[in-house]
């Protein structure tokens, strides 16, 4: 399955699409409260089946605006709340919790409710006209900038804290061009002074830090919206800036992971990369660690490798790198987090700290002699 994104143009009848996901939290809102009052009077648990009869039920007595709404993403909501309980269930995660109105953000529909055609989709809402339940079929027009390929399963609207909506087309695409090989491979350590990636070939590619770049703005903004009353006008208004910024930070952060992840696969056969104690790390350099997002890059990677056939290997967390040395395995004891360049007492080599780790990276992940390619 693959997914393209695609920004819905400034147009008067996203209205529209803003008070349909409002009404679909109400459905979101019900249930999980009815589940939870259902367990209160110590009845079983209704599974997904179970709350679409008492949807039904609901459209007919009590809940009859909810006609209104597309069957179809109800059901998926219903779908949704399912699996959440289910793996609580299983104790796979914790109890399923209310969303709020402005956290709800996505809705999902199948095969039927919509048409698309070139870069408009044609949305099925409906109406009471006359006595009865009639189709209002409404277009959107999205940016379509890149085609899309294979089969649509589904499709997903969403909303997102800046205020857009967004169209998620999911289809059965399958690439199969991949990347020519190179017979190459290479060791990666991750760092955060001197460089983000070193190379066990001796390059040090560095990370634009976003976040850092842009927390003087992001500072002056949070002040400005301290000074507002909470719900004016001018209070949302800080609030979107706010959002629009984020928004910024991440997008530059993933072009970054993306590119760089797409020149390794182009470079190299296999990777060798390191695993990382995230946690502990977050708890010494807590901003930073996050500004770096190293597991967000190892995840776009080992997407980057499936997608064009190339080999990523992990090695262990409590696997040696940065004492031994490369060439004869001798283990520096005294090594210290300052010494950023070093001599092996015991056969005389020069190493670059993480350019040492690199190359140890690659031996352990491919036990192979891994001959230096520095000075």
């Amino acid at each position: 399955m693959k997914t393209y994104k695609y920004k819905f143009g400034d147009q008067s009848n996203t209205i529209r699409l803003g008070n349909l996901l409002d009404d679909m939290w109400q459905v979101h809102d019900y249930f999980h409260k009815w589940q939870r009052q259902r367990y209160k009077d110590g009845l079983p648990y209704a599974n997904d089946a179970a709350m679409c009869a008492h949807l039904t039920d609901l459209k007919r007595t009590t809940h009859p605006h909810w006609n209104a709404l597309p069957s179809q993403a109800i059901q998926e909501e219903l779908r949704r709340i399912d699996a959440a309980y289910v793996r609580f269930f299983k104790k796979l995660g914790g109890r399923p919790k209310t969303k709020k109105r402005h956290k709800f953000k996505s809705i999902t529909l199948k095969q039927t409710g919509w048409d698309l055609k070139n870069n408009r989709i044609t949305l099925n809402f409906r109406k009471w006209e006359r006595g009865k339940w009639r189709f209002d079929r409404v277009p959107y027009t999205f940016h379509k900038h890149r085609k899309f390929h294979g089969t649509i399963k589904r499709i997903t609207i969403k909303r997102d804290t800046c205020g857009d909506y967004w169209l998620y087309l999911i289809t059965d695409f399958v690439d199969t061009e991949f990347l020519p090989t190179t017979g190459q491979s290479v060791g990666a350590d991750f760092g955060m002074k001197d460089a983000y990636l070193t190379l066990s070939t001796g390059e040090k590619i560095q990370h634009p830090q976003p976040l850092k770049t842009n927390l003087k703005k992001l500072r002056s903004l949070n002040k400005a919206l301290s000074r507002k009353q909470k719900g004016s006008n001018g209070w949302w208004h800080c609030v979107r800036q706010l959002a629009r910024l984020y928004r910024k930070i991440s997008n530059q952060r993933k072009d970054f992971h993306w590119q760089l992840a797409t020149k390794l696969c182009k470079e190299f056969d296999t990777i060798v990369i390191e695993t990382l104690n995230l946690d502990g790390m977050k708890r010494l350099w807590g901003r930073k660690v996050s500004d770096l997002a190293f597991y967000q890059f190892v995840e776009i990677l080992k997407f980057k490798c499936q997608k064009h056939k190339r080999l990523l290997k992990q090695v262990d967390q409590w696997t040696a790198t940065t004492k031994p040395c490369s060439d004869c395995g001798f283990h520096n004891q005294n090594l210290t987090l300052s010494d950023r360049q070093w001599t092996c007492p015991e056969c005389g080599s020069y190493h670059d700290r993480d350019i040492n780790a690199a190359i140890n990276i690659l031996q352990a992940g491919i036990p192979v002699k891994v001959s230096t390619r520095y000075a």
